[in-house]
């Protein structure tokens, strides 16, 4: 367990996306810590489901469903006053929401505004509904928003996706310089990147050997935070630490080299890309 003062006996965290995945393991997590846990998903059985898993965690405090769609801003504001209602303070906001499958460039309209309104807006509001309140506190307290790497590297394939998350990168590392040059503010922000995680995203019925669990994301976000760490970027099975920041630097250079947008899927690039990742660099 972490000693930061956000997480602990009667703390309180709300997480949307809950039903499942990260979020789910972060609120089992945050439940066996005696924290009040309100998970914060789509309504369904899957919601009420993670509730009842949250709330025979050992040693959990007070567990809470309530069912919100994050693209609409008006239904965030609403879990915001919900929850301050039942709580005196929110130490932990986890704005996890998010789904996949909105394509390429040229993909239907519609599907890139059903990702853009969850994995983007969704954190915008979540960040506009609680922040000043949370500030307000002045207390010790969180925000972790998930993000991925394809919002840093943003390989080919689902370009709406990639947009998403790094709208979500660039949005958290905004609200992070707010945040420190608030005079008395204790309230910081962090950016979860998981790496390859077995979730309902990854669309396989069985975890691939590559593949981390979310309780190891949910560990690695858990020693970021002890660590003050902002970008708490998780490896997976396949993928080193090492290997993912050769990756991100090879993205940043395509900007400062004015390569081709992607090069390193570019076949021109293919050989230089290979020698940049065998590299001591």
């Amino acid at each position: 367990m972490t000693s930061h003062p956000a997480l602990g006996a009667a703390k309180t965290a709300v997480i949307t996306g809950a039903a499942s995945g990260i979020g789910l393991a972060a609120a089992k997590r945050f439940a066996s810590f005696g924290m009040n846990v309100v998970l914060s998903d789509l309504p369904g059985a899957g919601l009420t489901r993670a509730a009842a898993e949250v709330g025979r965690v050992s040693g959990a405090g007070a567990v809470l469903s309530i069912p919100t769609d994050v693209a609409d801003f008006r239904a965030v504001q609403a879990l915001k006053s919900d929850v301050y209602e039942r709580f005196t303070a929110v130490d932990v906001l986890m704005n996890n929401a998010g789904v996949g499958g909105g394509g390429g460039a040229f993909a239907e309209i519609e599907l890139w505004r059903r990702v853009l309104d969850t994995n983007l807006w969704g954190v915008i509001h979540g960040i506009q509904a609680f922040t000043s309140t949370m500030a307000a506190q002045a207390t010790p307290s969180l925000i972790i928003n998930t993000g991925s790497k394809q919002g840093i590297t943003t390989p080919p394939g689902d370009t709406a996706y990639n947009v998403s998350k790094a709208g979500v990168k660039v949005a958290t590392e905004g609200l992070q310089h707010e945040l420190r040059n608030r005079p008395g503010c204790q309230v910081t922000a962090h950016l979860l990147v998981p790496g390859f995680t077995f979730t309902g995203l990854t669309g396989r019925p069985e975890k691939p050997a590559g593949a981390w669990t979310a309780d190891q994301v949910v560990d690695e976000l858990l020693r970021g935070i002890e660590a003050g760490k902002f970008y708490i970027i998780c490896p997976d099975n396949d993928v080193s630490s090492d290997m993912d920041r050769k990756r991100m630097r090879w993205a940043a250079d395509d900007v400062i080299y004015n390569r081709p947008p992607l090069s390193r899927w570019h076949p021109d690039y293919a050989d230089e890309f290979a020698r940049h990742m065998e590299s001591g660099d």
